[in-house]
């Protein structure tokens, strides 16, 4: 087998695989538009299910709940998964591999194990202090599943830091915390950013987690969907499974620009 071949087999194997996976997602897409409610034949294009979907008040509701456990689990994680990286950078190496390890735990931990941790953690509070799991316990969840990969977003950026940056910074008269905010953290913004992005598209897209942490006074969009497909599945699936996607997508995009644009100026 000559090499020019073994290239067009390889390229083919890799179409099949992708094909194999995004098959599903494309078929839903499409019927997302689908004029009737069948699954199966196409009657015709329509966005009558995406006007259905933005009137319903439950998935609505659901979705703001979404949105609002996001951007707040992410901003928390944000900060807490910076000032812990820093910390973690700062310490003797075998000190900083035993906690970067605790770090990963999370990271290759199933998420239904992380789920009903968490379920039991918050029940056994709640009996001693009298609450009952809600938005609170989610935010929470959300919080502790999104901090290690902040952490580990920040970390390459601080092994790239030069530390003569922050010694010249301190020789010239500040403080160490006005270094940190002056010379570090514009110095890992990217970093910082990529963190907080990657943190905001596990939350909204988190349902394990979610289920056993939310209680029955809340529920996210994921939750929502899932609740959906027990029932008879409506096109509006079609249509909010489409959106979900296509944020999740744009997302992810937007991560990976940021990292090759930063390692072509590194490559520089």
């Amino acid at each position: 087998m000559t090499a020019g071949s073994r290239k067009i087999g390889s390229r083919l194997y890799t179409a099949f695989i992708m094909l194999f996976l995004y098959a599903p997602i494309f078929v839903l897409i499409v019927f997302s538009f689908n004029e009737t409610k069948s699954r199966t034949v196409w009657s015709g294009f329509t966005f009558k299910w995406y006007g259905e979907l933005l009137s319903d008040s439950g998935i609505m509701g659901s979705l703001y709940t979404t949105l609002a456990v996001s951007a707040l689990s992410m901003a928390v994680a944000t900060v807490i998964g910076t000032i812990s990286a820093v910390g973690f950078f700062n310490m003797r190496k075998r000190a900083r591999g035993a906690f970067l390890f605790v770090n990963d735990i999370p990271l290759i931990n199933a998420d239904i194990i992380t789920g009903v941790a968490m379920c039991l953690l918050f029940v056994m509070l709640g009996s001693v202090l009298k609450f009952r799991p809600g938005f609170a316990t989610l935010l929470i969840a959300h919080i502790t599943f999104n901090i290690p990969y902040v952490i580990l977003s920040v970390m390459p950026k601080l092994r790239q830091l030069d530390g003569n940056l922050v010694d010249a910074a301190m020789d010239l008269g500040c403080t160490w915390l006005r270094a940190f905010r002056k010379v570090i953290i514009p110095e890992i913004m990217p970093g910082i950013i990529n963190g907080a992005m990657i943190a905001f598209t596990m939350s909204i897209d988190d349902f394990v987690i979610s289920y056993f942490t939310a209680g029955s006074r809340v529920m996210t969009l994921s939750m929502n969907i899932y609740a959906m497909t027990r029932k008879r599945i409506s096109p509006k699936i079609n249509a909010l499974s489409t959106l979900l996607f296509a944020v999740v997508l744009v997302l992810l995009l937007i991560i990976n620009l940021r990292e090759a644009k930063q390692e072509a100026k590194v490559k520089k």
